[in-house]
């Protein structure tokens, strides 16, 4: 019998990951439920899975994935929690929630479960997510399944729990930072001329093609960026004005104002 994959919490990260195990374990194999039905009934119409209830997938599937705010976190929790006591077979928690450690989901569910804790982020459902895991108390089997099974999402790393904060303040957080550095890089092509649609597009696959190039060639990102950047060209000019206006300086305080912010989840 195959294993099932159920998401509790089907938003914008539950529904990505809840693609992703469509893709990889197979949408039969899919439960998903969330505060709004119809919302839910969409979604599993969408991706060929079977729409449920917190309930039946805290008592039928092997990997129950916790895709509610941290804040909702111990509401959720405590409501299926008699359901986890009475369960005869093996399961997972996988928890998605920032700032919330291992330690304190299990508190919350009222019971010493194996428990994988994730960090992923929106581009989980084109396949080119981030996920950052530590495990807890899994087999080397159950870790297995969950990792082919959820393999469509994406690029999977394992991280000491310790650092997972770290972590989702770059790539958790990230994909709105490259947004909203696309949306402007193309508001500046337009201001020149260019057409939106085509300002939009070049912006996106520039922003694809260097993360590959970071990714496959091995080479520092300074290294990359001098690589660029010829003598008295056009390319070191737009670096200076960057630097101008706090570009580095700016971004760094994004990730660390992120950090913070995650840790006081677990306050």
């Amino acid at each position: 019998m195959k294993e099932r994959f159920g998401f509790i919490g089907c938003g914008n990260m539950g529904g990505a990951l809840a693609r992703a195990a469509c893709r990889g374990a197979g949408p039969q194999q899919v439960l998903i439920s969330g505060r709004t039905p119809e919302k839910v009934s969409r979604l599993a119409e969408e991706l060929g899975c079977r729409p449920s209830t917190n309930e039946e997938i805290a008592r039928t599937c092997d990997f129950i994935f916790l895709g509610v705010k941290p804040q909702m976190m111990a509401g959720m929790l405590k409501g299926i929690a008699p359901v986890l006591r009475e369960r005869a077979g093996e399961f997972v928690l996988v928890s998605m929630a920032a700032g919330l450690t291992t330690g304190q989901i299990l508190d919350m569910a009222g019971g010493e479960y194996p428990i994988l804790r994730i960090m992923p982020n929106t581009p989980c459902a084109v396949g080119q997510g981030m996920i950052q895991y530590a495990a807890r108390g899994l087999s080397d089997a159950q870790l297995k399944t969950i990792l082919e099974g959820m393999a469509p999402a994406g690029r999977w790393d394992e991280l000491d729990e310790g650092l997972i904060d770290a972590a989702s303040s770059v790539s958790g957080c990230g994909p709105a930072y490259a947004y909203l550095f696309i949306e402007s890089l193309a508001d500046g092509a337009v201001a020149c001329g260019l057409p939106r649609a085509k300002a939009q597009e070049y912006a996106a696959q520039m922003v694809l093609g260097a993360a590959r190039m970071v990714l496959e060639s091995g080479q520092h990102p300074g290294a990359l960026k001098d690589a660029v950047c010829s003598p008295g060209g056009t390319t070191i000019q737009g670096v200076r004005a960057l630097e101008e206006h706090g570009f580095r300086a700016g971004v760094q305080s994004a990730v660390i104002a992120a950090f913070e912010k995650s840790r006081e989840f677990a306050k």
